[in-house]
């Protein structure tokens, strides 16, 4: 069995549109080791979020294979690939996708109940992570009562709650300002590596790419 967090072999995935096909990714081939973090760079429409979606089974209809922690994912069914999100990934998107009638400590811990772990101990690791992320003050506040980049650390620590094997992060600091942008991805690396998750970080940001461990170009479908 590999130990590799993620290997993919072949991976495909085509959309038809006015009666023509396009093809999105062409035959993606990449091995990503535990504790790495990878850039995915590419301009919009180069597939970066399709990818994404892909790694993370988030839709069907990819062709080729997709392993994640040793596991065969693309053959499993809906539930399957279901526990493997919840038991191996973590998500952060450009926009925040807070759960509105919920604090921030909660919007943390509930994906930790979900894996039924105790409820103090969820409460435990929201306020470490969320102190961690400068929001020790902010626990019992609402998404609408935060900025944009305190609602995007939110997010981070929920992505981070249940320490995932692999985090994928699509334009994790797109919608924020140049010096927010900056500040909220350094929190994010420095939680990251220090939990020792493997990362891939679609953005088209080559600033930010250049502080991950590699960086891949997806370009006319395939990995550069």
């Amino acid at each position: 069995m590999s130990n590799s967090v993620v290997k993919l072999t072949g991976l495909t995935r085509s959309f038809e549109q006015g009666g023509v096909r396009i093809d999105v990714l062409r035959g993606v081939d990449l091995t990503i080791e535990p504790g790495e973090i990878v850039a995915l760079l590419g301009p919009s429409g180069s597939g970066k979020s399709t990818m994404l979606q892909a790694v993370g089974l988030l839709e069907g209809g990819f062709g080729g294979k997709i392993e994640i922690a040793g596991i065969d994912a693309s053959a499993l069914p809906s539930d399957g690939r279901t526990e493997v999100r919840r038991n191996h990934l973590g998500f952060v998107y450009q926009f925040h996708h807070l759960l509105p009638d919920f604090s921030a400590e909660e919007n943390v811990i509930l994906p930790q109940l979900v894996l039924g772990k105790p409820q103090a101990e969820c409460e435990t690791r929201a306020r470490e992570l969320l102190t961690a992320l400068g929001l020790g003050h902010r626990l019992d506040h609402r998404p609408s009562q935060l900025s944009g980049g305190e609602q995007q650390r939110v997010a981070v620590a929920r992505a981070l709650a249940n320490s995932p094997q692999l985090v994928l992060a699509d334009e994790p600091t797109g919608n924020l300002d140049e010096a927010t942008a900056d500040k909220v991805f350094d929190e994010f690396l420095a939680l990251v590596r220090g939990q020792g998750s493997a990362a891939i970080v679609a953005t088209h940001n080559e600033r930010l790419a250049g502080r991950m461990d590699r960086v891949l170009r997806l370009h006319d479908g395939k990995l550069e």
